[in-house]
């Protein structure tokens, strides 16, 4: 197992899953059969903000760094309603640890004018809206500090406190 999947792995498996559709399956080499989820933006609208990943392979050295800076806040990205979706030209995508089909994960590069070869952080607010562009990794902290001064953000934060 190279050590790129062994990065990922870990924050997938504690992010909350967030709702996809079932689209199709994908055979694995075990012959088990792996659901292949769409995804599209219009589903997430309102419910859930997105960190987009975008680039050409998890064997990609800033894409590796990126995971880095962001493996160890997984409960930062539950808390504020944040979905890691991971656009791989080369490999399969993700949205929260499940498998995206290539067609969705065509779609995210071409709505966000991201190509194949380029890599790009991305976070898009829960109105759809592009919050921030990054061409290199950006650190965990620095997205949650821009997510926290979102009035949206701030009503939630003051509504779980009431609670």
């Amino acid at each position: 197992m190279n050590n790129s999947v062994l990065i990922t792995l870990p924050l997938l498996a504690c992010i909350v899953l967030s709702p996809v559709s079932k689209a199709d399956t994908a055979q694995s080499s075990t012959n088990h059969a792996i659901k292949m989820s769409s995804f599209n933006l219009s589903s997430q609208k309102w419910k859930n903000r997105l960190l987009i990943v975008f680039a050409s392979s998890v064997d990609n050295h800033i894409y590796q760094q990126q995971m880095q800076l962001l493996q160890k806040h997984n409960r930062g990205f539950a808390e504020r309603d944040l979905v890691l979706v991971q656009v791989l030209a080369t490999n399969e995508s993700y949205a929260n640890r499940q498998p995206i089909d290539e067609s969705s994960a065509a779609k995210l590069r071409e709505s966000f004018g991201v190509d194949k070869e380029n890599f790009r952080v991305i976070l898009v607010g829960k109105d759809g809206g592009v919050k921030r562009s990054d061409a290199t990794p950006v650190q965990a902290t620095a997205i949650f500090e821009e997510i926290d001064a979102m009035p949206m953000r701030q009503q939630e934060m003051q509504e779980r406190r009431r609670k």
